[in-house]
């Protein structure tokens, strides 16, 4: 298991870098191209954006080896409005130019000082252009706006590339209770 972590490491910096090492060489990769530009609005979930969201979900936690959590903290997609927006959270689902919902996230409201992201997944065909970012941004300044001092989350080591997100928005690793069996970490940000 460890050499695979290494492995997925090693090719990101790859990517990153344009460099690859083997057998102790280094040689050029190939150039990376630059995404596609693509259009995506932001926007408030609403009941007909369940089914895409729970897909969405679903098959980026079955790309990672996770299972979904059913009957535990994956209960909130059976209703996103009860569970985030009738409590003073928030759901946000990103859509593209035909209107497809193609990223999502939430702020789920743990008190009245505290909301968790949750659900910050992206299709694979939208990755990597700084949605992410965007996304992020936006559910900080919604948990400003809406009142909360501060924002946890849970996310599991191997998610490397959220967790250096994170990071860069001052998020700082944390301990606490942890709601997902998936989930060996914890981060928090304060707002005020």
């Amino acid at each position: 298991m460890r050499r695979l972590f290494a492995w997925k490491r090693l090719r990101h910096e790859a990517i990153e870098t344009g460099v690859v090492v083997w057998a102790g060489t280094a040689i050029d990769a190939p150039a990376r191209a630059e995404p596609e530009a693509i259009d995506v609005n932001f926007r408030e979930a609403v009941p007909a954006d369940g089914d895409a969201i729970r897909a969405i979900v679903t098959e980026t936690l079955a790309e990672f080896g996770f299972p979904i959590e059913a009957d535990g903290v994956d209960s909130d997609l059976d209703d996103i409005q009860g569970a985030y927006q009738r409590h003073g959270g928030s759901f946000r689902v990103l859509v593209d130019d035909q209107a497809t919902v193609v990223g999502c996230g939430g702020l789920f409201p743990m008190d009245d000082q505290t909301a968790e992201l949750r659900k910050m997944y992206f299709r694979p065909e939208v990755r990597g252009r700084g949605l992410g970012r965007e996304l992020l941004h936006d559910l900080v300044e919604q948990a400003r706006a809406n009142g909360f001092d501060r924002i946890v989350l849970e996310t599991a080591s191997n998610l490397t590339a959220a967790i250096r997100l994170y990071e860069s928005f001052g998020f700082t690793e944390t301990i606490g209770p942890k709601h997902s069996c998936r989930c060996d970490r914890m981060f928090m940000l304060r707002l005020r």
